[in-house]
Formats: structure tokens, sequence, C-alpha cells
């Protein structure tokens, strides 16, 4: 029994060789990847064409893959080309070499300015890269690059795939790539060698051809003629004799200038320091072959001058200092500062003499019975010296950050009416918008889409004062200074009953800026205020209080018939301000006054019997306020014509209000009883509406006041009367016949008071009063937030101006990118910081493209060229290097822009040069100057002197030759180096017949 249980007790391990390794499944991943991408097979496609590379569109798509646990990433990428006719029957041809075979040849696009490193290396239009997809993983090892190598070799054979794919070694930095294309029966290798010491003996073509040719091995006695291209790079770095035309803004013009301060309403604009680094020549020979020229370590033909081919590129500089940029960004980093305008300068400059130790108590009883500022005079200079009298109360006179010139220049900008009183004695009416620019245009129409301010306006000046002020003159305490002094002003205009300039008359314009809409509603306040008072004054000697009723009536009717000869004049309105009507000789009446009178006159009415009493009815029922009759309609019942009444306005409204008063409204709920005094709230404008109606139209009906107020309510049909004649027959609507009807309600309520003698719909003092106090809370941080859309306003309108001057087509899109981002997130309230970042980086972006437009035609002497073609030629030359990453240069060294850059580098080679050199070579060459030519003296200099060494030499060997074999195929072998100061690269591609070996 023992030992028939032994053998139960053994495991047997059985190890199945038929399952799939991880270095089979990576191999099937990568088949199974270029399957879903469709690479496999015969590639074809057409002859590219010059510069395609560089023009044409190129597009990548990615991919995951997994070797193990080492993850890797999978890129292919291609340019996009459009199918050709001839694909059909380039893939019948067999054995035919594979696209990227046929690339290593292709002269067509030898360095590209902006391309893939395989594409400038390798002439490539399709490839695949496998690197690892993590920054900080590298293939470092031999063995591991082999057996890459060794997959992707095998992933080729067994889908047929003829796109080139390569493997990424090394750190990425140092851009190492191995790969292989397979074909039918050929096979290209692609290798590398990258040094950071360039060894002496590869730093001439003479060089590189013999490791070309060891490299390729070719058994054929006679070798095959080497095609070269040799591109020299030389690199402009010295700009010393060019002084960079940006002048810096000239500080004490800002207040030395003219009552006015037309420099406080501009914005600074240019680079600082020239945005232009350094130019990049490089001289290209496209087509050479072996034995044309000589370039070893003795000599070299290699002169930039004799070079057939020339292109340009520039060197921007990084993050150039721009005056405009400045200015934004400076005034957008006051939106994150936290103090108030109290804590930045002290105590309150609003607070009274004598007053400093007042109870907070007093608080409200200040805001609501505000004492008048000691402002005797309109003037600047009151303004000025009434507000730092105060300020100085708290610091010394030297730590004011405005001084009293900047002070009264800013201020007389701001307030040019106060200036012209000084001047002439005589107050004028405030500019409105008649001086804005045609509403059509588009310069006009920004402020709407951007929520700021027109641009002659009040507050657009404000904004741009503000952020001079804030750059030059004390940053966020002259800002606040200079805002403490505006909100006295403000106060004084408000007491004296002076309008405000640069603000357009009427309503608030809900498309602007708060700050705006604000400013906007205290000038309706002043307007109100002082067309009250100027009533009641033309009014007060006229008075009788022994008039009887029947002259009343008579100066009513007066009174009206003037009216309306005045509102015959002013553009046939339909109806008339109450502003316009308290400009007449009628006198206001406040309610409380009002109605203290109308209750002496009924005791006095009461006194005198019944005979006083008819007369009085009758003087009651007599029409008042009649604007003038509606068309050729009548009343109801009476018959007689319906009259327009004269009304009031209704209340004029800030956003902020509105949103207030819908959050009131809001919280009333949607209760029977909420409906109701939701109603009564809104309906205060329609209960005036209707006592005005019934004191023009005596013995009016609710059916006459809906015809002319809402016509849509009193519904008129054609119907047959008794006689059978067709008559029209009018009803009120269905709403307004729905019981418990607010319309009714107010009709019922209503009494035929006249508009003059009615209550305020619109309590001026108390809203001047709020928007006082709303100023005055102010913050700095506040305050710019408000600003801020107006500044970027005037931002975009000064790009656009300098763009004119310039007509660079990349600015012209970068303004239409700004504007339609503006529009979109400057038109909410407190918008993202990051959001307005990228808006400030897009005009910064602008200027510093405007600025480098000028650099370069500065240093290419374009204004002091005299011949018109030469000029225009130029012009064209400094646009497109603006726009392209490279530029030819039209006749090489011999062109217009030729002999400008050969001459920049001469002068800079001169800068270099030690004094004593300079001065030897002046003696030297003094006798030649004098008598030879322009060319002999070049000559005599010697051309390559002129340049400095290449900072970077390109060479590309081409050959076809059969490989390994002299009976094998002819295939293209191809070779690219570039040879820097510190860095020394060889790429290959290198083919081999692989039919019999």
């Amino acid at each position: 029994m023992a030992a028939d249980s032994e053998p139960e007790s053994d495991v047997f391990e059985i190890t199945d060789f038929t399952t799939a390794s991880e270095w089979e499944r990576f191999i099937s991943k990568v088949e199974e990847v270029l399957n879903d991408w469709k690479l496999i097979g015969i590639s074809s496609g057409k002859p590219l064409e010059k510069g395609v590379y560089t023009t044409g569109t190129w597009e990548e798509k990615s991919d995951k893959i997994s070797f193990a646990d080492f993850r890797f990433s999978i890129t292919h990428h291609y340019l996009v080309q459009e199918a050709s006719d001839k694909d059909g029957k380039e893939e019948l041809v067999e054995d035919a070499l594979p696209l990227s075979m046929q690339d290593l040849l292709c002269m067509n696009n030898d360095f590209p300015p902006r391309a893939h490193c395989l594409v400038r290396w390798y002439g490539l239009r399709e490839f695949v890269i496998i690197a690892p997809a993590s920054n900080h993983d590298a293939i470092l090892s031999e063995s591991k690059c082999n057996l890459l190598l060794s997959s992707i070799s095998i992933a080729l054979g067994n889908t047929g795939c003829q796109i080139p794919l390569f493997v990424q070694i090394h750190p990425k930095w140092r851009r190492m790539y191995v790969g292989e294309c397979q074909g039918p029966g050929v096979r290209t290798d692609f290798e590398m060698v990258h040094l950071r010491k360039v060894p002496n003996q590869y730093t001439h073509l003479s060089g590189l051809l013999d490791i070309f040719k060891s490299k390729i091995g070719c058994p054929l006695t006679p070798l095959p003629p080497v095609s070269i291209a040799i591109r020299l790079t030389y690199i402009l770095q010295d700009w010393q004799q060019y002084f960079w035309p940006q002048q810096p803004p000239d500080i004490d013009a800002l207040v030395g200038g003219e009552v006015g301060g037309l420099e406080f309403g501009k914005l600074p604009f240019g680079a600082c320091e020239d945005p232009i680094s350094e130019l990049h020549l490089a001289t290209t020979w496209p087509h050479l072959t072996e034995g044309i020229l000589v370039d070893n370590d003795v000599y070299s033909d290699l002169d930039p001058i004799q070079a057939p081919q020339w292109s340009v590129r520039v060197r921007k500089a990084d993050n150039p200092q721009c005056l405009l940029g400045d200015f934004l960004t400076e005034f957008f980093k006051l939106c994150r500062r936290k103090e108030s305008t109290d804590e930045i300068l002290g105590r309150s400059t609003f607070e009274e003499d004598g007053k400093e130790s007042a109870d907070i108590t007093h608080a409200l009883s200040k805001l609501t019975e505000p004492a008048p500022v000691p402002i005797h005079r309109l003037s600047v200079t009151n303004m000025v010296h009434s507000a730092k009298k105060k300020i100085r109360k708290h610091r010394g006179v030297d730590e004011s950050p405005l001084n009293n010139e900047v002070l009264s220049t800013i201020l007389s900008f701001l307030f040019p009416d106060a200036a012209e009183k000084l001047t002439d004695g005589s107050e004028t009416r405030p500019t409105t918008s008649r001086n804005n620019p045609p509403p059509e245009s588009e310069e006009y129409n920004l402020y709407s889409q951007f929520k700021s301010a027109p641009s002659d306006s009040l507050t657009y000046k404000l904004a741009l004062c503000l952020c001079m002020i804030n750059f030059y003159h004390g940053g966020v305490k002259g800002v606040a200074h200079l805002w403490q002094e505006f909100v006295v002003e403000m106060r004084s205009r408000w007491e004296k009953n002076c309008l405000i300039p640069g603000l357009a008359s009427g309503a608030p314009d809900l498309r602007c800026c708060l700050l705006h809409q604000k400013l906007q509603m205290l000038n309706c306040c002043i307007e109100r205020k002082k067309a009250r008072d100027e009533g009641k004054k033309a009014y007060t000697p006229d008075r009788s209080p022994s008039a009887s009723s029947g002259d009343t009536g008579k100066a009513i009717d007066h009174s009206v018939g003037d009216y309306q000869k005045e509102t015959e004049k002013e553009k046939g309105e339909v109806g008339k301000s109450w502003e316009s009507w308290s400009d007449s000789e009628e006198e206001f009446f406040e309610c409380l006054s009002d109605t203290e009178e109308l209750k002496g006159n009924e005791q006095e009415n009461g006194k005198k019997g019944g005979t006083k009493e008819g007369s009085k009815e009758s003087a009651n029922l007599k029409p008042e306020g009649r604007l003038h009759p509606h068309g050729k309609l009548t009343l109801l019942h009476p018959g007689e014509p319906l009259y327009i009444p004269i009304t009031q306005e209704p209340a004029p409204m800030t956003e902020d209000l509105l949103e207030e008063q819908s959050e009131v409204l809001a919280k009333l709920g949607t209760s029977a009883e909420g409906a109701h005094l939701r109603a009564r709230m809104q309906s205060a404008c329609l209960l005036s509406d209707m006592e005005s109606f019934k004191a023009a139209n005596p013995g009016c009906c609710l059916e006459d006041f809906v015809r002319w107020y809402s016509p849509r309510d009193y519904i008129e049909e054609e119907v047959l009367d008794e006689k059978g004649n067709t008559v029209l027959k009018g009803e009120l609507s269905a709403r307004m016949k729905i019981p418990s009807n607010m319309w009714v309600e107010a009709w019922e309520t209503a009494k035929p008071i006249p508009a003059r003698r009615q209550r305020r719909l619109f309590d001026d003092t108390r809203e001047a009063e709020k928007v006082l106090h709303y100023l005055a809370v102010q913050k700095p941080a506040d305050l710019a937030r408000h600003l801020l859309p107006c500044v970027i306003h005037a931002a975009v309108l000064k790009v656009k101006e300098e763009e004119s001057l310039e007509d660079i087509p990349s600015v012209k899109k970068i303004i239409k990118q700004i504007i339609s981002h503006s529009s979109k997130v400057l038109r909410f309230p407190n918008p993202e910081d990051k959001k307005l970042e990228e808006i400030i980086a897009h005009i910064m972006s602008a200027e510093a493209t405007i600025a480098r437009a000028r650099s370069l035609k500065a240093k290419f002497g374009i204004d002091k060229c005299d011949q018109e073609e030469e000029k225009e030629d130029l012009e064209r030359f400094v646009n497109c290097l603006v726009e392209q990453p490279e530029v030819s240069v039209i006749g090489a060294g011999r062109g217009a822009a030729g002999r400008i850059i050969h001459k920049l580098f001469v002068n800079a080679q001169t800068m270099t040069e030690s004094s004593d050199e300079v001065a030897a070579m002046t003696t030297l060459d003094e006798e030649p100057k004098r008598s030879g030519s322009s060319d002999e003296r070049r000559l005599n200099l010697g051309a390559v002197a002129d340049f400095p060494p290449p900072a970077g030499r390109e060479l590309i060997l081409r050959t076809t030759v059969p490989r390994p074999a002299p009976y094998s195929k002819p295939l293209p072998q191809r070779m690219y180096s570039v040879i820097t100061k510190e860095d020394f690269q060889l790429a290959g591609a290198f083919s081999a017949d692989t039919t019999f070996f």
C-alpha cells in the first residue's frame, strides 16, 4: 500500500511553450495598431511639391501599448494630401520602392523651417514613432534597444507595412531615433550619432564625405556621384548701431501742456526694448555634386555672398516690455487689492471741520441730510484746494500722492466746463453723445459689446486717467487720491445743480458698465432738481393768492398753448418729460405742500357758501395737463376729442436697482396676496398716468384710457345696428374684465390730478444720495473692476489704430479674437481673473507683433528708401518676416534686402573688433576708400570677413548605389549632419537589397 501511495504524492509541472510571451504580445499589439490605422500594404502617393512641408497640414494620432508593465505611446505623423487619380496605376507597379525611400532622394523640401526633426533629417512625409509614455522614462540599454528594433522589424514583416517605424531611445531631449522601413525585397535602416563635442576631422564637407562613403561600402570601383546640399546659418545679435525707435513717454508733457490734458486721454504704445533679439541668415547651396567645391580644414569655397539662396528668420525677444501691456497689467493688479480708500489715505476727506470724533450713530443723518461741501465757485482750483485741505489734516503736505499741478490738469481734462467757466464766467452745457463716432461705426458699438462706456464719455476718460495715475503717479495711493477728488466734485455738482459733462442725457444706459450707469443716474437727479428749482423761481413772482379760478384756467390754457409750441420744435415727440414741464411757468407742488393747499382751499370754499361751491366744481372739471389730441379719437361718452396727457416719466433705474427690485418681487411668492401686492407695487406709474389722463379728459372712462394706453386690450368688431348699418362696437379684452382687476381698481382709485401736482415717481434727492454714498464707499479694487472694461476697450481701439498704420494680417486676426472673447467675458458681472488675463495676454501679443514690424522696418531703413519699387519690395519682405517662420531673400545677397542684411553683418563685425584693430584697418584702408569703388573696397576688405563664423552647418548627402553586392538593386542612401558649437548629430538612412541576403 505504501508503494502505491508514493506516485500520488508527486506533482508534475507542465510547461506550455505555445503560450504567448510578453514580447510576442507586444509585437501583436503593434500589428493591431497598424491594422487599425490602415497602414498595411503598399503605400502610394504623388510626388511632393516644393515647400509643401511648410505650407501643408500635418496631423497625428496616438495610442497606448505596453511591453509587460512598461508603457509606450505609438504616434502616427503624416502630411495631409489630396487623393491622386494615379494611385490605382501606381499600385499595379510591382517591386516599386516605398514612398519613404523615394522621399529620401527628393530635393524639393530640404531644410524646412518648421517641421518634425525626422522630417528635416530624412525628408519623410509619413512615419510612426514608438516612445516611452512617460517623459521620465527612457530606453538606455543597448539590449532593450535591440529588442525593440527586432519587435518593429517582425511587425513590419508580418503586416507588410511600408511606413517607416522609429523607436525613441535615450532621454527625450537628445532626440535620438532608430528605425526601419521595409519594402518588397528592400530594407532601410535609420541610424543616428549624437556627440556633445565635434570631432575636428568632421567639421567640414570632406570629412563627412569620408564617413558617408565608408558607411555605404559601395563595391563599385567608380563610385556614383554624391549629391550635396549645404546650409550655413549666421546669427546677428549686435544691434548697437541702431537705436530702438520707441520714444519713452514724456512725463513733463503730461502735466505741462495746455489746459485739457490731451495726453491723459491717450494710452501709450510700443516696446521699451527691441522686440527682435536675433536675425538668422541661412545661406544655402541646394544642388551640388562632389568635386565642384572645396571645403576642408584648410580652405573653403563656401562664401555666403556667393550662395544662390538666402533665407532669413528672426528670433523674438522673450516677453519684451511693452508700454500698453504694462499699463493693463498694473491696472489689473489693482483688482486684487483689499484696502479701502480710507485705509490707504487715512481719515475720510468728507468729514467736516470739527466733526472728526463724531459718533457712528450720526451716519444715517449725515447720509439723509448732507451738509454742503464748502466749494464756493465751480473751479478746478477751488475743488482741489478744498479736498487737499482736508487730506492734509491727517498727513503732511509732502505726503499727498498727487501734487496740485497734476491734479489740476486731470480735473481740467475730466471737467472741461469748470475750466471754461474760469475763462468766460458762464456755465456751459455738458457735452453729450453728439461728439461720439457715427452709430454705425464698429468703434462706436464696441462699448456695448464690452459693456464699458462710449469713447468720449466721462467714465472712459476717468478710466484712462486712473490707469495713467496708477502707472506714473503714486500707484494705488494716487488712484485713491484722484477718486476722492472725483467724489467730492460729484457731490459739489449735485448741491450746486451743475450737470456732469461727458454723459449722454436720459435714463442710464444698461449697455454700459455699472459705474457709468451710476453717473448717468446722478445726472438725471441733477437735471430734475435743476428743472424743479428753476420752475419754482419762474413761478414765484407771478403767484397771487387772490386770483380767481377763471384766471387760473386762463393761465393754464396759455401755459399749455406755449408748451405745445415748444413740443413741436422738439422733433415731434409723442410725450413730454416731467423735466420739460418743470421748465415752463407752471408751479411744481411737492406732495405735502399740495395736500395742505388743497385742504386750505376746501376750508375757504366751505365758509363762502353754496354759490362758491358750484364754481369750484366747474373749475375742477376743466381739463388740465393736455399735450395734444390723439389723432381723430374721441371720448366714448361725451364725444369730445381724446387728448394725450402730460405724464411723469418713469423712474430711471440702474441694473443693480433692477436686480434688487426683481429679487423683492420674487420674494413675494406665488400666493394670491403676494401677487396682488406685487401688482400694486408695479402699478405706481399706471396710477400716475391714469390721474393725468383723467385731468386732461374730464368725463372719460376706463375704455377711453385703454384705447390710448393699451390698444390691444380694446377689441372692436363690426356689427349691424337697428337700421341695418354697419357700425364699430368695442369692448375691453378678457383680461380687463377679470374680477378685482388691478386696472379697474387703479382707475377707481385715481383722481383727476395733472402730472405737475402729483407725487413724484422719482425721488431725485434720495436717489442722488444713494449714488453719492455708493461712489464714496468704492475701494480702489472695486473701482478697477468697474473700469477694467473701459481700459480694455481703450486698449483695443489703440491696437486697431496702430495696426492700421502697419497693415499686419495676423494682428487683424488677433484683434477679432480679442473682441469676440471680450464680448463674452465682460458682458457678465465679476468675470474670472483667468479669462481677463487671457484677454490682456492677447492685447500684449498684438502690441509686440506691431513693435516687431516697426523694429524690422527701422533696421531695414524702409523710410529712408528713395526708390518706390524697392521700398514696396522691402515692405513686403518685412511683413512676410513678421508673419512667416522663414522668408526667402529675393536675389540672395545681390537683392535689395540682401544688401541691407550684408551691411548689418558688416557693421556688427566692425563693432565686435577691438579699437586697435579698427584703427589699424582704418589706416590701411584710407587709400582704397578714397580712390576705389564700393565693390573694390569690399574685395579689398575680404567678403568672408564680413560675416562671423557660421553658428550652424547643415549638410545633406544623397546617392543611389547597389548594396550590399554589386549586382544588388540600386537603392537610395542619405545622410544628414548638423554641426553647432556644442553639438554634433548624424542621421543616416541606408538601404539594402534583401532579396538574396
